[in-house]
């Protein structure tokens, strides 16, 4: 799986719109859609902060892992 299909899928999953996730981003949606869009490679640290808000592991964000795995 790509990863921003998983971005798009788990951001869906949690019933969220672009416009959530870019404010907890602190980015526009604008710049998060291309993120999600596979348009632009998305910062680690962003893939941090969407780990722990999300509560799943990097790995499952990455798209190595089919099912989630809480965090701690």
């Amino acid at each position: 799986m790509y990863v921003y299909q998983r971005l798009k899928d788990t951001r869906e999953d949690a019933d969220k719109k672009q416009e959530d996730i870019a404010f907890v981003l602190n980015i526009t949606r604008q710049q998060y859609q291309l993120y999600e869009s596979g348009k632009r490679e998305m910062p680690m640290h962003h893939f941090i902060t969407l780990a722990k808000y999300y509560n799943v592991s990097l790995d499952y964000l990455a798209g190595l892992v089919e099912t989630p795995k809480k965090l701690g």
